[in-house]
C-alpha cells in the first residue's frame, strides 16, 4: 500500500530535537488520534486533495481539517516538500477564524526548514 502513497507524512523537528506535533497527537484521546490518522492517510493517498479536507493558506502551507468527537474541530498545518507532508503545527480550534498566532507559529516552522 506504500507504493500509493502520493505524500509520507513527516513531523517538524526543532533544533533540540522536539516534535510538537507527535507530541500533541499523542496527547489526544485514542479516538481523536485515529480520526486524525485516518484523515491524514486521505491526504497522503489522494494529493493533491481539497476542500472539505484540505484548503490553502498560502505561501505554500496547508491545513488539514478534521471533525472531533465531541463536536470538536482539529486543524493540522502542514507544507509539501520533496514528496512530504511536513506537519508543522496542530491544534484544536475554538473559534470560527484560525488565530494568527497559529498561523503564525506554522509559518515560523516553515521557515525553520
Amino acid at each position: 500500500m506504500d507504493e500509493l502513497k502520493k505524500l509520507t507524512v513527516a513531523f517538524y523537528r526543532s533544533r533540540t530535537g522536539a516534535e510538537p506535533v507527535r507530541e500533541w497527537l499523542k496527547s489526544l484521546p485514542a479516538e481523536d488520534r485515529q480520526t486524525l490518522g485516518r484523515d491524514l492517510r486521505l491526504v497522503e493517498l489522494g494529493w493533491p486533495i481539497g476542500m472539505p479536507l484540505c484548503r490553502a493558506l498560502g505561501g505554500g502551507l496547508w491545513e488539514l481539517r478534521s471533525t472531533l468527537s465531541g463536536n470538536r474541530i482539529a486543524r493540522v498545518l502542514f507544507c509539501v516538500a520533496a514528496g512530504h507532508m511536513l506537519l508543522l503545527h496542530g491544534f484544536i480550534k475554538k473559534t470560527r477564524k484560525t488565530p494568527a498566532s497559529e498561523l503564525a507559529l506554522a509559518r515560523k516552522r516553515q521557515k525553520d526548514l
